[in-house]
């Protein structure tokens, strides 16, 4: 049973297919087949981590004894077995494409109850964050082991910077958000239930604090930048990823 769970779906594919071939297009000559090329990789790129971080909560509660997460083929990678592809994945990719800013998509639906101990309810919330985290990582150590061509390297760049917005946004304390998915097993039931009827709202909330209030988007970008720097990111690329990326600013 765990080896077809794990089985990458044809849509996943697909969009490792097109993340591929965004960074093949910036290969060509001509600024529009670079600039195309960098919003193919990083828009098809983070679709992909989208899948890897429902997926990262999928498994983590497999293991931590909800069986339902299988059943409900959270396991295969496919986007279309999300709570809501629309939350999952069009809106999350409809800010990054207006904002810049990763809005957190929807999570795979948990059967809290299943699993073993408070401990692992904590490490679910976790495993979609730091599937980003870990995902920045490894692309800041391909550019900078592999050095890959101009637009190859601020396309990855500029992804890695975005999963670690993800990262530290996702982290956050806020009813909705992963942050509070960790602490909330730990919680009294008051708290609990407020986190409840926050949820659906408090992300939304956030975002718009991050985008209209001064200083706080500012400060937000100095702690994702801080964590880029600390992993070894090439702040250059990302600054000429994002460039070629909104193409039309």
């Amino acid at each position: 049973m765990q080896r077809s769970a794990v089985r990458p779906s044809p849509v996943f594919l697909a969009l490792v297919v097109l993340t591929v071939g965004g960074a093949l297009l910036t290969l060509l000559k001509g600024e529009t087949a670079l600039r195309a090329g960098v919003f193919l990789l990083v828009m098809g790129g983070w679709a992909v981590s989208l899948c890897l971080h429902e997926f990262g909560h999928a498994i983590v509660a497999f293991r931590g004894g909800d069986r339902e997460v299988y059943f409900k083929g959270y396991l295969t990678l496919d986007p279309r077995r999300y709570t809501d592809p629309v939350l999952s994945l069009l809106l999350p990719l409809l800010f990054l494409a207006i904002g810049g800013i990763p809005l957190p998509g929807g999570a795979v639906w948990i059967n809290h109850h299943a699993l073993r101990s408070r401990a692992v309810d904590s490490a679910v919330s976790l495993a979609g964050p730091f599937s980003n985290l870990v995902i920045a990582f490894l692309l800041t150590v391909s550019v900078n082991v592999f050095d890959p061509a101009p637009g190859i390297a601020w396309g990855l760049s500029f992804l890695a910077l975005l999963q670690l917005a993800a990262f530290v946004l996702n982290m956050l304390p806020v009813p909705g958000l992963d942050g509070w998915g960790a602490i909330e097993p730990y919680l009294s039931y008051e708290a609990r239930r407020f986190g409840a009827k926050a949820r659906q709202w408090a992300p939304l909330i956030l975002f718009a604090v991050l985008i209209g209030v001064p200083g706080v988007s500012e400060a937000f970008w100095d702690v994702v930048q801080a964590l880029f720097g600390a992993l070894g990111g090439d702040e250059t690329a990302a600054y000429f990823g994002q460039r070629a990326f909104f193409f039309w600013q």
